[in-house]
């Protein structure tokens, strides 16, 4: 009996060693992907540093000036309605440095976050490439185009956030004031905060379907609840377009909200399609048995 139990023991701890040495295996593979990730993020910011002249005048603070794309787009479809009031020729914002180092640490952080912004891509094609072994021949084809989509989701989505949502939370946010005794003055820092959380924010948001792939395909999500609670849906990205625009006119939160309307209604349909290819396998699963 003492035998076989230890012979058991050494089976077991086997087993663990195996499952141990199995579990450092993926961490190792993780590390590697992650190194290589980072590294790309590093290139993209050294280019970054290169071209940071133009980039800071032309792209971080391009929304501050009136020659801004949007607001010579507002002023050309101001003049096609027959509308005053579309066009922006003044943007307020004066900005001050109030630390030492501030316009130092300005430049590394904002090359930083660029260059990151530039890498997600390479960096979730990293991730899909450490996930992909994992998984069955079924969900790999089901998971196909998933970087591609997830890139073009995420890119659109900080393409609205910069061209419409930053512009137009900068141009009130700037003119605001409670008394004329008061003067704007903001700190460049406050001032690249708020484009990069605008931009980088609505990049995630915009990847609500991607989301609900997901969600759809563990079945936590459906098409059917997805309905039920679509007034619900309703309020709180009305919310978000009030919390991400704070701007009191209600034409800025429209055109904020329509976007994640159709986000919503598009998750739907891949709830739908996630669903209908269940259903289809469990069709097919049931005429082999």
């Amino acid at each position: 009996m003492s035998e076989n139990k230890i012979i058991k023991a050494i089976k077991e701890k086997g087993k663990t060693l195996e499952a141990e040495m199995s579990f450092f295996d993926h961490l190792e593979a993780l590390r590697w992907h992650l190194v290589r990730a980072s590294i790309a993020i590093v290139v993209f910011t050294a280019v970054v540093f290169y071209y940071y002249d133009w980039i800071f005048d032309t792209i971080i603070m391009g929304p501050s000036k009136s020659t801004f794309w949007t607001y010579r787009m507002l002023c050309k479809i101001g003049a096609a309605l027959h509308r005053d009031g579309f066009c922006i020729n003044n943007v307020h914002v004066k900005l001050i440095n109030t630390e030492m180092a501030g316009q130092f640490t300005l430049e590394i952080n904002s090359a930083l976050i660029i260059g990151i912004t530039m890498g997600i891509p390479y960096l979730i094609w990293e991730i899909w490439r450490f996930i992909k072994p994992a998984l069955h021949d079924a969900e790999r084809k089901a998971a196909t185009g998933f970087v591609f989509y997830a890139c073009l989701l995420f890119f659109t989505g900080v393409l609205f956030g910069y061209f419409v949502i930053t512009p137009m939370s900068i141009n009130f946010l700037s003119g605001f004031t409670v008394s004329s005794a008061i003067e704007n003055l903001f700190d460049v820092d406050s001032y690249i905060s708020s484009v990069a959380t605008l931009t980088l924010a609505t990049g995630v948001v915009f990847q609500l379907p991607i989301i609900v792939y997901i969600l759809a395909n563990l079945g936590v999500m459906t098409p059917k609840f997805m309905k039920e609670t679509r007034r619900y849906a309703i309020v709180v990205i009305l919310v978000i377009a009030a919390v991400v625009t704070p701007t009191p006119d209600m034409l800025t939160m429209t055109v904020v909200s329509i976007p994640l309307f159709v986000l919503y209604e598009v998750s739907i349909v891949v709830a739908g399609l996630v669903e209908k290819r269940k259903i289809k396998k469990e069709q097919e699963f049931d005429k082999v048995s």
